[in-house]
């Protein structure tokens, strides 16, 4: 038996990156559909005549439906498998975006993106499934890192192509428009994903029923593998997810006095920062498993003191060069929030994976969440005093790092058992 192949491992190969490129597919539109609202924040906000904190609402619903359904889509993925999900959730934030289009009033809108917001949170835990199913676990931390960029470049697609088309053929047009992407990846989805290659069919679940789920969600969170993994996911997710969901550009314009095209570009950089930062983070792991939290540890210090020295600058303005650094720096959050599933994964056995995830990814929109609706909260009391509002970054920060150092012993500890105990079993594996 080879030494870098598990037992029972998927052969991975040009059919499993072709299977998983559809499931990755679906992850890219819906990332379109969720970050749409960031290129329209101030759009929005006179379309619908509200202030910071009801514009805040729209990412922060949507965000906690997406939160909420962490848990149940992890379930879901488990029991059902990723086809039935994934197609599922592509209906969903199809009919949310359309929705959105169309959205006479404020309360409607917020409905379509609620609605958004549940479609959107049965595609990553889907697709993480998807490359646990189709490749072998040595290509996991890679894999992963991958289906993020993907997402990523569809955050690139709303900051690039999306927000021109807001301010040249309107409102109505560029989200119906955008729609059509979700009903072309449903069909893919239907007509040609397979959940796992043959002969790597999961076990039937004999578990039904309440039982089941407590037993599920008590198991994957009772790993300090799945605690750590949240946490870390908390803690390094959310700068950039704020500032790319709703607060970059209006900080970016209004606080920084920018024009709202340099401030796009400085919205792409944190994207193509992303993306770069994503095949680095995924290669370094993939070979230098020790390397997780500092790695994570690192992006956290680092985004930290770009937010402080921006924010504390002299004068009206921080220099360009600042906020370039800065938005490079916000680029390595989304891939070091990816560590925390690079937690999750080995503490759990397969039929727990997707449960895990679901518990590991509510960390960082959890935090997102939080931040959105402080910052709304703080602008509207302080004036749109921006330096005070992106102030609740550092609190959140605080808050994840201290429980990251105070899980990542047992979390090691753990770890090392199960290693051990896999290495026992593969011993007794003909080959």
């Amino acid at each position: 038996m080879s030494k870098l192949t598990l037992p029972g491992d998927p052969p991975g190969g040009v059919r499993a990156v072709g299977v998983w490129s559809i499931g990755v597919a679906v992850y890219f539109v819906a990332v379109i559909f969720r970050t749409s609202l960031g290129v329209a924040g101030l759009d929005a906000a006179d379309r619908f005549h509200v202030n910071a904190s009801a514009l805040s609402t729209f990412s922060i619903l949507q965000l906690l439906v997406y939160a909420g359904m962490q848990i149940p889509v992890g379930l879901m993925v488990d029991r059902l498998g990723t086809k039935k999900v994934l197609a599922l959730g592509a209906v969903l934030f199809t009919i949310g975006q359309l929705g959105f289009a169309f959205s006479p009033s404020y309360g409607t809108a917020l409905a379509s993106r609620a609605l958004l917001g549940c479609g959107d949170a049965m595609t990553f835990i889907s697709v993480l499934r998807l490359g646990t199913r189709w490749f072998p676990a040595r290509r996991g931390p890679l894999v992963a890192q991958l289906a993020a960029l993907v997402g990523m470049a569809g955050n690139l697609i709303s900051t690039l192509v999306l927000a021109r088309l807001l301010h040249s053929i309107g409102w109505t047009q560029a989200f119906a428009g955008s729609a059509l992407a979700g009903v072309v990846v449903l069909v893919l989805t239907v007509l040609f994903l397979k959940d796992h290659p043959e002969g790597h069919e999961p076990e039937p679940s004999r578990h039904h029923g309440s039982a089941y789920v407590r037993r599920q969600i008590a198991e994957a969170w009772r790993e300090p593998g799945t605690r750590l993994g949240m946490w870390v996911h908390f803690t390094t997710q959310f700068p950039a997810m704020v500032f790319l969901l709703l607060w970059g550009l209006p900080f970016l314009v209004e606080a920084e006095g920018l024009s709202r095209a340099t401030a796009g570009e400085l919205l792409t950089l944190v994207v193509l920062s992303n993306m770069v930062v994503g095949l680095v983070y995924g290669q370094i792991i993939a070979r230098h498993h020790s390397a997780r939290l500092p790695l994570a540890l690192c992006t956290v210090a680092a985004t930290a003191l770009l937010w402080a020295v921006t924010l504390a600058y002299p004068g009206a303005h921080a220099p360009m060069w600042l906020l370039i650094v800065l938005c490079a720096v916000l680029g390595a959050c989304g891939p070091a929030s990816m560590i925390g599933f690079d937690f999750a994964r080995p503490a759990n056995p397969p039929e727990r994976q997707g449960t895990a995830s679901g518990i590991t990814n509510m960390g960082g929109f959890i935090a997102s969440m939080t931040t959105l609706l402080a910052i709304g909260v703080l602008l509207d009391a302080t004036g749109d005093d921006y330096t005070v509002a992106f102030s609740a970054v550092f609190v959140l920060q605080a808050i994840g790092v201290g429980q990251i150092l105070r899980l990542r012993g047992r979390a090691a500890r753990r770890e090392r058992e199960r290693l051990v105990a896999s290495r026992v079993e593969t011993v007794h594996v003909p080959a």
